[in-house]
């Protein structure tokens, strides 16, 4: 790799400025005359016709620009937690980010969850405080919660003069020339070198250029967490913040050998050129009209065209090499997250956030619905998340989604790119289902002949969270080993939906009796009679719903602790430690998203706007039937034998 590189991302809450941030980029790098307004609607970065309506980013996308010798490959990423997973997939591609947090607003929801991702990925990253010009800004409390909620070693490389005013600017701390008057940072940055701090406390007087070189190791190992000011609108700060961008986040590191090594980590349908996606390498290189093993789905494609990703001169390029990004077309089949060449080992796994609410599409008009369809499954190729279902027997779409602000951004979205006006039903929580006792399920498929396939499954409770495991007691003999491949692979399918109509988790399924037929045996008899055997046996157990369980932790002012204790209470929260410090209460314990979907908005109502909240996703957890909801099976189920083995055979259209 000869090119100096820095491949970053920008995160923030909705509303820190975010987009504002990259547009000043632009026009500081030269890229742009004049930057875009978020307010006027002609930003980079927002082009969907719904971001510049309502002023919000919904779809990552990549700049290209220069500064100081340096490539800068920018990935500017939504700020709602509706679109979180956009996020999620421009982590894997880059290799340090630009965390923005408002000084006016402060760290919020969306800004601890970007904040805590990047650590599990271990991804260093500089915090850009913005908006100092605005009339409450507080970059001491900023700073306060940066440190003891978040517990971020900051480095505060600037000052505020006149803030939360218009005429509000920056001194710097940390130069060359003055650094030796800052004797908190110079600590700061030794307190992590024993030899450094032993020739400090000894009086030895350290160079500019030593404490630069460690502060910036320290920052690649997410030791320190260099703070910069400003206010993007009024241009403030912004090359400084380029400057850092260069000076101490890291370039790309090549992994292992010169094998390729690629993720795909956004993809796009763009009229008239068709499926675009977005891949940054790792290593090796990627060259026009190359054919490339995608090591996720053990399939090959062949690389049509590649282009770079600067949208102001966009041009084909005949290569990408280590360390760059590019848009690829030609990967059909590639999706966001899939790996080509090979699969990297990593050193951290991180698990991704779920949609845990479904809604059903419905067309405006009936009539439309194989166009909706189509507009679906282009959707659900960009965002797999989507997990789009088309249910036919039922004629019903289905999707998951993470909350209300997604089925706006959704519906205007089919509207303006494709056409289709839709409703959504009321959202659903996502449950799932287990079995409570051990149960036995048994098929004996010989009947219409031709086929073959008498299995038992033995069917066990697992432990909580523990997930699906299968295993096999059956031998060769009598039954083939290829047959029981087909069996393993068919029991994700089986287990979709389960006796009370959710997909069925935490369960130990084991083939304990077997029995093939060298004639009669067909070669899918086996993936066929699979489903029927699990759910026989599931029928024969009582089984009980796992609602989704969310961690919260909630800060208000402390007047409010009672009244909000009352109401988590209501909620079947979980409370289990709740603070009082310089006037705020923080609260933290557990609740069930089936009743704490509605919950920000009373929180804003018992707190007058001044509460926040933060959730995550923590475990399915065990719930009553009558607490939860439960649905009727969709499609043909197993245990309507004769209809399920006819629509399997494909007899029944």
């Amino acid at each position: 790799m000869t090119k100096n590189i820095r491949n970053i991302a920008l995160f923030a809450h909705v509303d820190a400025g975010k987009t504002t941030v990259s547009e000043q980029f632009l026009f500081h790098s030269g890229k742009i005359k004049v930057a875009g307004s978020v307010d006027k609607g002609n930003s980079q970065t927002d082009f969907l016709d719904v971001e510049k309506e309502r002023g919000i980013t919904v779809n990552s996308t990549i700049l290209t620009f220069g500064w100081n010798d340096t490539q800068i490959n920018l990935i500017d990423t939504p700020g709602h937690i509706d679109f979180s997973s956009e996020t999620e997939k421009a982590i894997q591609a880059i290799d340090a980010a630009v965390v923005i947090v408002s000084a006016l607003e402060g760290v919020q929801a969306q800004t601890e969850s970007m904040i805590d991702l990047l650590r599990q990925y271990e991804k260093p990253f500089l915090i850009f405080i913005n908006k100092i010009d605005r009339m409450g800004a507080d970059t001491e409390d900023v700073l306060y919660d940066l440190k003891t909620d978040l517990g971020l070693n900051t480095f505060l490389t600037q000052g505020t003069e006149q803030e939360g005013d218009d005429r509000a600017n920056i001194s710097s701390n940390w130069t060359e020339q003055g650094y030796n008057s800052h004797s908190e940072l110079i600590e700061q940055i030794v307190a992590e070198d024993e030899g450094l701090l032993d020739d400090y406390l000894n009086g030895k007087e350290l160079s500019w250029k030593l404490l630069e070189s460690k502060l910036l190791e320290l920052v690649s190992q997410q030791k320190i967490y260099p703070v910069l000011l400003g206010s993007a609108k009024n241009s403030i700060g912004v090359v400084e913040l380029l400057n850092a961008i260069s000076n101490y986040l890291p370039a790309p590191q090549t992994k292992g050998n010169q094998d390729l090594c690629a993720v795909v980590f956004k993809t796009y349908y763009k009229k008239g050129e068709g499926k675009l996606s977005a891949v940054r390498i790792f290593s090796g290189d990627i060259n026009s009209r190359d054919m490339l093993y995608n090591a996720s789905k053990k399939l090959e494609e062949k690389v049509s065209t590649i282009k770079n990703t600067d949208i102001q001169n966009q041009k084909i390029i005949q290569v990408v090499s280590s360390g760059e990004i590019a848009w690829v077309q030609g990967l059909i089949s590639s999706e966001p997250g899939d790996y080509l060449g090979y699969i990297p080992k990593f050193d951290v796994e991180v698990e991704k956030s779920k949609a845990l609410l479904t809604v059903q599409v419905l067309p405006k008009e009936q009539k439309y619905i194989n166009a909706l369809i189509d507009a679906l499954v282009i959707l659900n190729n960009e965002d797999p998340d989507l997990q789009f279902e088309y249910l036919k027997e039922e004629q019903e779409l289905h999707i998951n989604i993470r909350g209300k602000v997604q089925e706006e951004i959704l519906q205007s979205i089919l509207l303006t790119r494709f056409g289709l006006e839709v409703n959504f039903s009321e959202p659903t929580v996502i449950y799932k289902e287990t079995p409570m006792q051990v149960c036995e399920g048994y098929v004996r498929y010989w009947m219409p002949k031709p086929c073959w396939a008498i299995m038992k499954f033995r069917i066990e409770p697992a432990e909580r969270g523990s997930g699906v495991h299968y295993s096999s007691k059956v031998g060769v003999n009598d039954v083939k080993r290829q047959y029981q491949n087909d069996v393993e692979k068919s029991i994700p399918f089986a287990l979709k939906q389960g006796v009370l109509g959710w997909e069925v988790d935490d369960v130990n399924i084991t083939l304990i009796e077997g029995e093939d037929h060298e004639a009669h045996t067909k070669s899918n008899d086996f993936a066929i009679a699979t489903p029927m055997g699990i759910m026989d046996g599931l029928s024969k157990s009582e089984s009980s719903l796992l609602e989704p369980i969310l961690n919260f932790k909630l800060t208000a002012p402390e007047t409010f602790l009672g009244a909000l204790a009352s109401e988590l209470t209501k909620l079947r929260a979980e409370i289990q430690s709740h603070d009082i410090e310089y006037g705020k209460c923080k609260i933290q314990g557990t609740i069930p998203l089936a009743t704490s979907v509605d919950f920000p908005i009373k929180l804003s109502s018992i707190t007058s706007g001044k509460g926040k909240i933060f959730t995550r996703f923590f475990e399915y957890r065990l719930c009553d039937v009558a607490l939860g909801k439960t649905r009727n099976y969709k499609g043909i189920s197993p245990l309507d034998t004769a209809k399920y083995i006819l629509k399997a055979r494909k007899a029944l259209v």
